[in-house]
């Protein structure tokens, strides 16, 4: 008979955190008579004791959710900053957290990639320059559900902040600066939400799925200092939510850094920003602000995407270029491509050093209008974009077929699905460079381009996100002369 489970879902236990697996689980073992038993829990961290909510178990290991941390490990120091869900590490010193990311994704490589000797092929980690205060994006929920910080209970009243861990519920009021995005903004989200509570229209209510105020979201142009602002709400509130009272109360806390205010309708139950069914109107100033990366710049709306740490991407994609531009391009006549490329900063970048054409495509058509507005401000006469699928636009476009030298592909965080990498693979180019916000689904593609015909040539890490699990891995692969893959390339 085999072993049975340990535990049932929802059940609470104490743990000891001795390791770390990649993504933030912390794993702890307990000792029972047919060995140590496996218990995993997110975003904790060795030398933690912690409470913990089993979310499933299997035989060998059970999958848990924090509920609170016991025991802070030596290494953790005091903060100046409130405590907030999305960085579960901020106590800890960035080198203690640059260690462990480095080492559990070299095991991943090791393990899903199949590379026996990843480390050999590790070329180092690249920090980012501002520890704090780096995002350039962030999105609070209102919620009339609150999880009480000193107490742990939840309690009715009117909330701006952050979901708290576990939950699409109970929000935690955000009163100050919580390092990660922008001190005068956080500073002042507690005046924001007793503005909104004075109008007398309740916050949204996530169980019940209704309620007013939805959601308020900001992003900041670090080179412009400028700020773009979007509340959302469900329809209605006439009579006593007014927008350009709320203008004037944005303007009255961030004077000029205020660039756009827009006022978007959401009246859909899921939680989330986007409305299948509603209406964005711009209510103040400009829908776009300006960023600058490379001496680059690129104009950027709320809803497309663009690198949440710009200090930190200018970094990054220092490293793309030097490897992408390692080699020689193959002259005029040589396709650059540039999967996944949202608002096409790698591909102005490329199309500065590369005399031929540079193609761009992306599935978000926003992106794409912003990419194109961007390369017609800088300049950039040898780049195309296109708003579409990357398997189907590489299924429509057989003519890059052998003209392309070099492939530059910056997937989602779920990874390239398995369809496009083998279209990906059939264009045969002598050389990719692949850009992965998540090594585990990395660490998968690189066991299907080594059987067919590329190998791992260099990888390094990326820190874009200090004090949570995340980092970046940017790999170099090379096409092997000569290697016959299984895949059709005539299809």
């Amino acid at each position: 008979m085999g072993r049975q489970r340990m535990f049932k879902k929802g059940h609470v236990l104490e743990a000891t955190i001795t390791g770390l697996a990649f993504g933030g689980k912390g794993v702890a073992k307990i000792p029972t008579d047919l060995g140590d038993f496996t218990i995993f829990i997110q975003n904790t961290f060795p030398g933690q004791t912690v409470k913990a909510q089993v979310i499933t178990c299997k035989r060998r290991h059970a999958e848990c959710r924090l509920m609170q941390v016991l025991t802070h490990a030596p290494e953790e120091e005091n903060i100046s900053f409130q405590p907030i869900p999305g960085a579960p590490y901020a106590t800890f010193p960035i080198e203690v957290q640059h260690k462990y990311k480095e080492e559990t994704t070299i095991d991943l490589f090791k393990r899903i990639a199949g590379i026996e000797k990843p480390e050999e092929l590790y070329k180092g980690l690249v920090s980012s320059p501002s520890v704090w205060h780096y995002r350039n994006k962030m999105e609070y929920s209102f919620s009339s559900i609150l999880h009480d910080l000193e107490t742990g209970e939840k309690v009715d009243g009117f909330g701006l902040g952050f979901k708290h861990r576990g939950t699409w519920w109970a929000v935690e009021n955000l009163d100050s600066d919580s390092g990660l995005f922008d001190k005068q903004v956080e500073s002042d989200l507690r005046k924001i939400r007793l503005w909104c509570e004075a109008t007398g229209l309740p916050a949204w209510h996530p169980p019940q799925r209704r309620g007013f105020f939805r959601f308020f979201v900001v992003r900041r142009s670090i080179a412009e200092n400028s700020l773009l602002i979007n509340l959302v709400t469900t329809s209605g509130g006439e009579g006593k939510f007014d927008p350009n009272e709320f203008v004037e109360f944005m303007k009255s806390l961030w004077g000029e850094r205020v660039a756009g205010i827009l006022h978007t309708i959401n009246d859909d139950i899921g939680e989330r920003v986007e409305a299948r069914q509603g209406n964005s109107k711009l209510i103040f100033g400009r829908e776009r602000i300006t960023e600058k990366l490379h001496g680059l710049k690129f104009d950027i709306s709320l809803s497309s995407f663009f690198q949440t740490n710009p200090q930190s991407a200018e970094r990054l994609y220092s490293e793309v270029l030097s490897l992408a531009l390692e080699k020689n391009l193959g002259g005029k006549d040589a396709v650059v491509l540039d999967l996944f490329c949202g608002t096409g900063t790698i591909s102005q970048l490329l199309a500065k050093e590369h005399n031929g054409q540079v193609v761009g495509v992306d599935i978000v058509e926003s992106a794409i209008e912003d990419a194109r507005i961007s390369a017609e401000r800088n300049g950039s006469t040898n780049i195309q974009f296109y708003a579409a699928d990357v398997g189907k636009f590489l299924l429509e476009y057989p003519e890059y077929r052998g003209k392309i030298r070099t492939l530059v592909m910056d997937p989602p965080r779920a990874g390239i699905s398995p369809k496009s990498l083998r279209k990906v693979i059939r264009l045969q180019a002598d050389r990719m460079v692949y850009v992965s916000c998540n090594p585990a689904t990395q660490a998968r593609d690189i066991a299907t381009l080594a059987e067919n015909g590329y190998r791992l040539v260099q990888f390094k890490l990326v820190d874009q996100f200090p004090h949570t699990s995340h980092v970046e891995s940017v790999s170099l692969f090379e096409r092997i002369e000569g290697f016959v893959t299984k895949i059709d390339l005539n299809r």
